[in-house]
């Protein structure tokens, strides 16, 4: 008969250390993280050792306390660039599942500057389908998706932004910087952002941000089709299910401030 696992206290306890360190990664002493933990000074010192010689935690020379060490950059940093790279297979089967239940066209586009590329598009069965293809570059001030980027984006990206000549694209694209701030204010509030015919006559998009751990919006997911059918007014069914399809990426890039509408 298998034997069930025993709980390994050390490294219970080390991983408990380490993440006292979080968030604002404040020098500490033995004394101070065996009361602030509870655990026993001995144990708490021998710990600290271990982890000090493997990098995980640095002691200052002259205070003899601790911060978190190189090692654990190195671990973050690893796991920021795998996320980067592994973005589409990432959101993927969200965005397949998101394009199974509404059955119409879903889109991820990545932020590539004050503009978004799709990377991946799963075709709806309904007729109609949208003209885009991967790799095609959206223009952030009419596309859904760059639109909900560009809007969560910080206001020196905005300034940039407004800056710009802004070309037009039908009679629906708006180019006033004016506008556009206000339309930006909505969707911050909103949690969604949408092309009404801005890009394209006759089809509607609505997209939601997708962010990473940094709290940074780096993606969107997007719904496309003929404007008759995809809306978003107070009866939409299409808003809540993009939103909830960008938050699931979202979690899934360890994204934690959740202040999305």
């Amino acid at each position: 008969m298998r034997q069930p696992v025993k709980k390994n206290n050390s490294i219970d306890k080390a991983l408990t250390i380490l993440s006292a360190f979080a968030p604002y990664n404040n020098e500490m002493g033995t004394i101070e993280i065996s009361r602030k933990l509870g655990f026993h000074k001995a144990t708490v010192s021998r710990i600290l050792l271990n982890l000090t010689r493997h990098g995980f935690l640095h002691q200052n020379p002259k205070t003899k306390k601790f911060i978190l060490g190189p090692t654990i950059l190195t671990l973050a940093g690893t796991v920021r660039q795998s996320l980067n790279n592994n973005m589409l297979h990432i959101a993927k089967p969200f965005v397949d599942d998101l394009r199974d239940k509404i059955k119409e066209t879903v889109i991820l586009e990545v932020i590539s500057g004050e503009n978004t590329i799709i990377v991946y598009i799963a075709e709806g069965p309904r007729p109609i389908r949208i003209a885009g293809t991967v790799g095609d570059i959206l223009p952030a001030h009419v596309a859904a998706g760059a639109k909900a980027i560009l809007a969560f984006s910080s206001p020196n990206v905005w300034k940039r932004f407004f800056n710009a000549k802004l070309p037009s694209f039908t009679e629906n694209t708006i180019t006033d910087p004016k506008v556009l701030h206000e339309q930006f204010e909505d969707i911050r509030r909103q949690g969604f952002a949408f092309d009404k015919e801005e890009h394209d006559i006759g089809i509607n998009a609505i997209g939601a941000p997708i962010f990473n751990n940094e709290n940074k919006p780096v993606a969107a997911i997007v719904v496309a089709g003929p404007s008759q059918r995809i809306t978003w007014d107070n009866d939409s069914s299409y808003v809540p299910k993009v939103k909830e399809t960008a938050a699931k990426i979202s979690a899934q890039l360890y994204y934690t401030n959740g202040n999305i509408n």
